[in-house]
């Protein structure tokens, strides 16, 4: 348990489980990525209650998530995109505190702070793409054959036209199997087995 009352160790669990749980979001059916979210934020908590924390820093973190936001809903409000890193950046090394110096290493702040905040903008980015697409690019996908990713009962992932989908069926379907889409729910592929559709 020691390890995890390093600053270092509890920063990287912390920003791990936020980010699993957002990736969680946008691609759910797995539940790996929620059971790794989920294992990651208990042990950032227990290291988070057991550190003592900056309460600036933290807001600053908070705080950072706006201009990263604004950022996001136009390609050319680059500065924004910079403003929420570098918050990020000063938010997670001074995250903990520590009776000299800096808690948290400036170079591993850097390095998750970018990576992060450009995984995000790609997510965020298709995302955002996947709503605002018309409704017709969906309604084209019906009778579509794709493949099963995961396994699929009520929920999982489907492989369709060059994209993976979140789909549901009324019937268990096995990870690799080929499935046709029937209909869409939304941003959801309703699909069956190929094998029993209706020719």
């Amino acid at each position: 348990m020691e390890l995890l009352l390093n600053p270092n160790v509890a920063y990287l669990l912390l920003v791990s489980g936020f980010l699993l749980a957002i990736l969680a979001l946008f691609s759910p059916g797995t539940g790996l990525l929620e059971i790794g979210a989920l294992f990651s934020l208990l042990l950032a908590g227990y290291s988070v209650y057991s550190l003592p924390i900056n309460a600036w820093a933290l807001a600053l973190l908070v705080v950072g998530v706006i201009p990263f936001v604004v950022a996001l809903q136009r390609w050319k409000r680059w500065p924004f995109l910079l403003i929420s890193v570098a918050a990020l950046v000063i938010g997670s090394i001074f995250l903990f505190r520590v009776a000299d110096g800096v808690a948290v290493h400036p170079a591993l702040a850097v390095l998750v702070s970018v990576l992060s905040v450009g995984l995000m903008w790609l997510v965020g980015r298709k995302g955002m793409d996947a709503v605002v697409r018309p409704s017709n690019h969906l309604m084209r996908l019906i009778g579509m054959v794709g493949e099963a990713r995961t396994g699929i009962y009520r929920e999982g992932t489907v492989y369709v036209d060059g994209e993976t989908w979140t789909a549901r069926s009324g019937a268990a379907i096995s990870a690799g199997t080929p499935v046709r889409v029937t209909g869409r729910d939304g941003l959801v592929l309703v699909v069956e087995p190929v094998a029993t559709s209706v020719p």
